[in-house]
Protein backbone atom coordinates (compact mmCIF):
# COMPACT_ATOMS: atom_id res chain seq x y z
CA UNK A 1 0.00 0.00 0.00
CA UNK A 2 1.43 3.41 -0.92
CA UNK A 3 2.72 5.59 1.86
CA UNK A 4 3.29 9.33 1.98
CA UNK A 5 6.55 9.35 3.85
CA UNK A 6 9.94 10.41 2.65
CA UNK A 7 12.94 8.13 2.51
CA UNK A 8 15.32 9.04 5.29
CA UNK A 9 18.70 8.37 3.68
CA UNK A 10 20.16 9.70 0.42
CA UNK A 11 21.61 6.29 -0.43
CA UNK A 12 21.15 2.58 0.24
CA UNK A 13 19.28 -0.42 -1.11
CA UNK A 14 15.54 0.13 -1.33
CA UNK A 15 12.62 -2.09 -2.24
CA UNK A 16 10.20 0.22 -4.04
CA UNK A 17 6.71 -0.27 -5.39
CA UNK A 18 4.53 2.07 -7.36
CA UNK A 19 1.14 1.43 -8.84
CA UNK A 20 -0.96 2.69 -11.73
CA UNK A 21 -3.93 4.88 -10.88
CA UNK A 22 -6.82 2.78 -9.53
CA UNK A 23 -4.79 -0.34 -10.32
CA UNK A 24 -5.56 0.08 -14.03
CA UNK A 25 -3.47 -2.20 -16.25
CA UNK A 26 -1.84 0.78 -17.98
CA UNK A 27 1.57 -0.84 -18.40
CA UNK A 28 0.05 -3.86 -20.11
CA UNK A 29 -2.48 -2.11 -22.34
CA UNK A 30 0.14 0.36 -23.63
CA UNK A 31 2.93 -2.26 -23.70
CA UNK A 32 5.09 0.18 -21.72
CA UNK A 33 7.63 -2.28 -20.33
CA UNK A 34 10.27 -0.54 -22.46
CA UNK A 35 9.65 2.75 -20.64
CA UNK A 36 10.45 1.08 -17.33
CA UNK A 37 13.69 -0.26 -18.83
CA UNK A 38 14.49 3.24 -20.14
CA UNK A 39 14.02 4.61 -16.63
CA UNK A 40 16.28 1.87 -15.26
CA UNK A 41 18.90 2.91 -17.86
CA UNK A 42 18.61 6.49 -16.66
CA UNK A 43 19.13 5.38 -13.06
CA UNK A 44 22.21 3.40 -14.07
CA UNK A 45 23.60 6.42 -15.92
CA UNK A 46 23.46 8.34 -12.61
CA UNK A 47 25.42 5.64 -10.74
CA UNK A 48 22.54 3.65 -9.25
CA UNK A 49 22.21 -0.15 -9.50
CA UNK A 50 19.14 -2.15 -10.50
CA UNK A 51 19.45 -5.37 -8.52
CA UNK A 52 16.01 -6.88 -9.07
CA UNK A 53 12.61 -6.10 -10.50
CA UNK A 54 9.28 -7.33 -11.78
CA UNK A 55 7.04 -5.27 -14.06
CA UNK A 56 3.42 -6.26 -13.59
CA UNK A 57 0.45 -5.10 -15.72
CA UNK A 58 -0.36 -2.31 -13.24
CA UNK A 59 2.56 -1.95 -10.85
CA UNK A 60 6.32 -2.15 -10.58
CA UNK A 61 8.45 -3.69 -7.86
CA UNK A 62 12.17 -2.91 -7.95
CA UNK A 63 15.19 -3.35 -5.75
CA UNK A 64 17.51 -0.42 -6.38
CA UNK A 65 20.84 0.42 -4.80
CA UNK A 66 20.75 4.20 -4.78
CA UNK A 67 24.02 6.10 -4.71
CA UNK A 68 24.13 9.47 -2.99
CA UNK A 69 23.85 11.88 -5.92
CA UNK A 70 22.64 14.87 -3.94
CA UNK A 71 19.01 14.25 -4.96
CA UNK A 72 16.53 12.65 -2.60
CA UNK A 73 15.31 9.18 -3.46
CA UNK A 74 11.75 10.55 -3.39
CA UNK A 75 12.69 13.07 -6.10
CA UNK A 76 14.39 10.39 -8.19
CA UNK A 77 11.30 8.16 -8.02
CA UNK A 78 8.95 11.09 -8.68
CA UNK A 79 10.91 12.09 -11.78
CA UNK A 80 10.83 8.51 -13.05
CA UNK A 81 7.09 8.23 -12.55
CA UNK A 82 6.58 11.55 -14.38
CA UNK A 83 8.73 10.44 -17.35
CA UNK A 84 6.86 7.13 -17.66
CA UNK A 85 3.47 8.85 -17.25
CA UNK A 86 4.10 11.11 -20.26
CA UNK A 87 5.04 8.12 -22.40
CA UNK A 88 2.09 6.00 -21.27
CA UNK A 89 -0.32 8.86 -22.10
CA UNK A 90 1.27 9.23 -25.56
CA UNK A 91 0.60 5.56 -26.21
CA UNK A 92 -2.98 5.87 -24.98
CA UNK A 93 -3.47 8.78 -27.40
CA UNK A 94 -1.97 6.74 -30.26
CA UNK A 95 -4.38 3.90 -29.40
CA UNK A 96 -7.29 6.38 -29.40
CA UNK A 97 -8.22 5.11 -25.93
CA UNK A 98 -10.39 8.13 -25.17
CA UNK A 99 -12.21 6.54 -22.24
CA UNK A 100 -8.98 5.85 -20.32
CA UNK A 101 -7.51 9.26 -21.16
CA UNK A 102 -10.66 10.99 -19.90
CA UNK A 103 -10.58 8.93 -16.71
CA UNK A 104 -6.95 9.88 -16.07
CA UNK A 105 -7.72 13.55 -16.79
CA UNK A 106 -10.72 13.64 -14.47
CA UNK A 107 -8.64 12.19 -11.63
CA UNK A 108 -6.26 15.17 -11.48
CA UNK A 109 -6.98 17.30 -8.42
CA UNK A 110 -7.41 21.07 -8.72
CA UNK A 111 -4.11 21.86 -6.96
CA UNK A 112 -2.25 19.60 -9.40
CA UNK A 113 -4.06 21.14 -12.38
CA UNK A 114 -2.66 24.53 -11.35
CA UNK A 115 0.80 23.00 -11.67
CA UNK A 116 -0.09 21.86 -15.22
CA UNK A 117 -0.61 18.21 -14.40
CA UNK A 118 -2.96 16.77 -17.01
CA UNK A 119 -3.28 13.06 -16.20
CA UNK A 120 -3.18 10.91 -13.06
CA UNK A 121 -1.27 7.87 -14.36
CA UNK A 122 0.15 6.65 -11.04
CA UNK A 123 -1.10 6.55 -7.51
CA UNK A 124 0.30 9.63 -5.76
CA UNK A 125 2.77 7.97 -3.50
CA UNK A 126 5.00 4.92 -3.58
CA UNK A 127 5.89 2.28 -1.05
CA UNK A 128 9.48 1.75 0.05
CA UNK A 129 11.43 -0.32 2.47
CA UNK A 130 15.12 0.07 3.15
CA UNK A 131 16.99 -3.24 2.83
CA UNK A 132 19.67 -3.40 5.49
CA UNK A 133 20.69 -7.04 5.12
CA UNK A 134 21.26 -9.57 2.37
CA UNK A 135 18.59 -11.75 3.96
CA UNK A 136 16.02 -8.97 3.55
CA UNK A 137 17.12 -8.41 -0.07
CA UNK A 138 16.71 -12.12 -0.76
CA UNK A 139 13.26 -12.12 0.84
CA UNK A 140 12.18 -9.22 -1.39
CA UNK A 141 13.70 -10.82 -4.51
CA UNK A 142 11.75 -14.01 -3.82
CA UNK A 143 8.58 -12.00 -3.28
CA UNK A 144 8.84 -10.02 -6.53
CA UNK A 145 9.93 -13.00 -8.62
CA UNK A 146 6.95 -15.06 -7.43
CA UNK A 147 4.50 -12.16 -7.89
CA UNK A 148 3.40 -13.10 -11.46
CA UNK A 149 2.41 -16.60 -10.29
CA UNK A 150 0.52 -15.59 -7.16
CA UNK A 151 -3.11 -15.04 -6.36
CA UNK A 152 -5.25 -13.53 -9.07
CA UNK A 153 -2.33 -12.94 -11.40
CA UNK A 154 -1.41 -16.36 -12.74
CA UNK A 155 0.63 -14.69 -15.51
CA UNK A 156 3.04 -17.61 -15.71
CA UNK A 157 3.23 -21.26 -14.69
CA UNK A 158 6.50 -20.60 -12.86
CA UNK A 159 8.52 -17.45 -12.09
CA UNK A 160 11.20 -18.27 -14.68
CA UNK A 161 8.69 -18.14 -17.53
CA UNK A 162 7.59 -14.56 -16.81
CA UNK A 163 9.76 -12.35 -19.05
CA UNK A 164 9.47 -8.95 -17.29
CA UNK A 165 11.49 -9.92 -14.25
CA UNK A 166 15.05 -10.41 -13.03
CA UNK A 167 14.30 -13.98 -11.95
CA UNK A 168 16.38 -15.68 -14.69
CA UNK A 169 19.54 -13.96 -13.54
CA UNK A 170 19.12 -15.12 -9.97
CA UNK A 171 18.13 -18.67 -11.00
CA UNK A 172 20.60 -19.32 -13.82
CA UNK A 173 23.16 -16.51 -13.85
CA UNK A 174 22.01 -15.50 -17.34
CA UNK A 175 20.54 -12.04 -17.85
CA UNK A 176 16.91 -11.81 -18.96
CA UNK A 177 15.33 -8.96 -20.92
CA UNK A 178 17.05 -6.39 -18.73
CA UNK A 179 20.52 -6.65 -17.20
CA UNK A 180 20.64 -6.41 -13.43
CA UNK A 181 23.47 -6.11 -10.94
CA UNK A 182 24.04 -8.91 -8.44
CA UNK A 183 23.32 -7.58 -4.97
CA UNK A 184 26.16 -9.66 -3.49
CA UNK A 185 28.67 -7.42 -5.30
CA UNK A 186 27.40 -4.32 -3.48
CA UNK A 187 29.66 -5.06 -0.51
CA UNK A 188 32.56 -3.61 -2.53
CA UNK A 189 30.73 -0.41 -3.51
CA UNK A 190 30.50 2.80 -1.51
CA UNK A 191 27.01 4.15 -2.19
CA UNK A 192 27.62 7.24 -0.05
CA UNK A 193 29.75 8.87 -2.75
CA UNK A 194 28.73 10.07 -6.19
CA UNK A 195 30.32 8.16 -9.08
CA UNK A 196 33.38 9.60 -10.78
Amino acid sequence: MPVKRKTTNPDGVYFITFTCYQWLHLIEITNSYDFVYNWFDHLKSKGHYIIGYVIMPNHIHALVAFRNTGKSINTIIGNGKRFMAYEIVKRLVNRHDIRTIELLQSAVEATDRKRNKKHEVWEDSFDWKECISNEFIEQKLNYIHENPCRGKWQLAEEPASYPYSSVLFYLTGEQGLYEVFNYSALADIDLTNSPG
